[in-house]
């Protein structure tokens, strides 16, 4: 709505009604496109804060780079708790290597909707909001259009050339879920979202890379390697928990595997039959007891290392060149360098983060409610004698009404929830009720208006009105877009049903990935040394003993190998990222000084116009 309102009636009408007149097209088409390539919108959830500075920041990579459409800064979660402290080294990390990597390599897969910046003509070209207005008919579009509707706006940016960038220096701060629900109903949504669209991008990837010079076909490998990790990631929880388990309780390695497998096993089966909220209160019970597991598992790397008397083992090396790595990226983030701290509890969180709410997520899929940030209905009085109905309503300035004989009439400034009894044995005074606020409807508007414009402070406000040419296009935009869909039962039932087909296959797919890599590591353990790696051991004094051996199954070194080449593509971005950073940030404050000067000039200039 506001979309159709900004680029279609405010920007691109005052053109077109001159293009009409048939007065030097030319140079209007030239007018229109160089104002939409100036045009910029922020996007903005309503607890997001920020800076001037950091819009500013955005307004300089759509200013230098005609071909970028939309850039995204920083996003620092706020709020307390547990959860938030979580969600605060994840969002780091997600930003420091990941968003980083797709920067460097080829474009941001996803520019947040909490602060974004997005350049007119690339909303405004073949294919993008025409396509981003697009009704979901099918259940994949559910699950790719709506419920992750920032990363589906970047996709068909992409798809149709343009670039998405990603600006550390651009700081903004949004409230995260504090609670475990609520977070991991988030996650329900981003988690299947995400997939989709990155399949859709990988899907299409030979077009894009013709269409958009950012992104290479090298681009579109390293997705297709961090789409295969993620998409192993719950088999990767449970070969670390087996290893804890071999380690700690000295049981063989195979029974190892199958006492991991076990319950996420079973808690895939209770996510099928349990309704959401107790798949929830079952996850939270779980994601205590595998923070435990995790310590364990944490130990029996180290142990390991000191039993075989050297780091020279695929685990110890992948253990001692992460930490590394984020206490060397930590460190280069100084501003940020104390959410190191954060890290622990991230790392005991893992098991919960990347297995139980990959279930969540995936078996929930076809569940398509937004989950985070509803309020319900107010309900009714419950009990067998109740003789009241509750009718909640906000309050605003001047009401009246009039219940059990009595006339009541009352004022306020702010904005209160009141409840008002009425006799469920009376619709007549429900009826009064109603028609007095009919009745006081346009008086409440205008006393409302009076007391805005009086305590508008220095920048006096003035009452103005839409023109009849402004009230036909809300008029159409209503008609065509924003009246309620009609509900087709029928539809509705075979979405529903579309929908859980959508996720059985998916979630097939899924675990079914999964499965065979981890039977395929039990078949490699149950075989024994004949497929094994054999590796001389080097101790830590850089010491070679050619005769103690070191055995590695060739899956797990691969998969160790694949994180690890992730690791450092993004570690390798980040560096240089950090530098051009660093150089925009410097550029950016020799000149801030007189940016604000010409800033407070334009409004002196403007408050002298409007006296006069």
């Amino acid at each position: 709505m506001y979309l159709y309102y900004l680029l279609g009636w405010k920007l691109f009408r005052q053109f077109y009604q001159v293009y009409q007149k048939d007065i030097a097209r030319a140079l209007v088409e030239e007018n229109l496109e160089r104002v939409k390539k100036n045009t910029y919108i922020l996007a903005l959830d309503g607890d997001t804060d920020f800076q001037p500075s950091a819009v500013m920041l955005l307004v300089d990579r759509l200013r230098m780079y005609p071909e970028v459409g939309a850039a995204c800064g920083r996003i620092h979660p706020t709020g307390t708790g547990p959860m938030v402290w979580y969600q605060k080294f994840e969002y780091a990390v997600g930003h420091w290597l990941q968003k980083t990597a797709e920067h460097v390599f080829g474009c941001v897969l996803c520019s947040p909707g909490c602060f974004s910046l997005f350049r007119a003509s690339a909303l405004m070209d073949d294919n993008i909001m025409k396509k981003y207005t697009t009704t979901a008919t099918e259940a994949s579009h559910y699950v790719q259009y709506d419920q992750g509707e920032d990363r589906w706006l970047c996709t068909l940016l992409l798809q149709q050339g343009w670039r998405v960038e990603y600006n550390a220096a651009s700081d903004s701060y949004t409230n995260a879920p504090q609670e475990f629900k609520e977070f991991y109903n988030q996650r329900r949504r981003w988690g299947p979202s995400t997939m989709a669209n990155t399949l859709d991008l990988l899907g299409s990837g030979e077009l894009t890379v013709k269409k958009n010079k950012s992104i290479s076909t090298l681009f579109i490998l390293y997705q297709t390697l961090s789409m295969g990790a993620s998409i192993l990631g719950p088999a990767t929880i449970c070969l670390m928990i087996a290893g804890s388990f071999n380690f700690v309780f000295s049981i063989s390695p195979n029974w190892s595997l199958v006492l991991a497998i076990v319950p996420p096993l079973i808690y895939l089966i209770l996510c099928y039959v349990l309704s959401s909220n107790t798949q929830i209160n079952i996850a939270a019970i779980m994601s205590i007891f595998y923070a435990f597991l995790m310590t364990a598992s944490i130990f029996s790397i180290i142990g390991d290392m000191v039993v075989e008397g050297t780091f020279m083992t695929p685990s110890g090396l992948f253990f001692i060149g992460i930490t590394t790595m984020y206490i060397v990226t930590a460190m280069l983030h100084p501003h940020e360098f104390q959410l190191i701290i954060y890290g622990l509890l991230y790392v005991l969180c893992i098991p919960s983060g990347y297995l139980l709410l990959s279930i969540y997520s995936m078996v929930n899929m076809n569940n398509v409610s937004w989950g985070t940030r509803e309020t319900a209905a107010p309900k009714p009085a419950a009990g067998a004698g109740a003789t009241q109905t509750e009718i909640q309503k906000n309050i605003k300035f001047h009401k009246s009404c009039k219940c059990c004989s009595w006339n009541l009439e009352f004022q306020i400034n702010e904005d209160q929830e009141v409840t008002v009894l009425v006799p469920v044995t009376a619709p007549q005074q429900e009826l009064d009720i109603l028609e007095d606020q009919e009745s006081d409807k346009e008086d409440s508007e205008s006393y409302w208006l009076t007391q805005l414009v009086e305590r508008s402070g220095e920048l006096k406000l003035e009452t103005k009105y839409l023109d009849n040419d402004e009230v036909q296009f809300w008029e159409g935009l209503q008609e065509r877009y924003l009246k309620p869909l009609d509900e087709d039962k029928a539809k509705k039932k075979q979405i529903e049903a579309d929908l859980k087909d959508l996720r059985n296959k998916a979630t097939f797919v899924y675990f079914i990935c999964n499965t065979l890599w981890l039977v395929a590591t039990f078949f490699l353990q149950e075989i024994g040394g004949s497929v094994s790696i054999q590796i001389p051991k080097l101790y830590a004094n850089g010491t070679l003993d050619t005769d103690a051996k070191i055995f590695i199954d060739p899956i797990g070194l691969m998969f160790v190998i694949g994180f690890a080449l992730l690791l450092v593509i993004q570690f390798f971005a980040m560096l240089w990222h950090r530098l051009q950073t660093l150089i925009h940030f410097i550029a950016y404050q020799g000149t801030e000084s007189a940016v604000i000067k010409t800033a407070k000039k334009s409004y002196e200039r403007l408050d002298n116009e409007k006296n006069i």
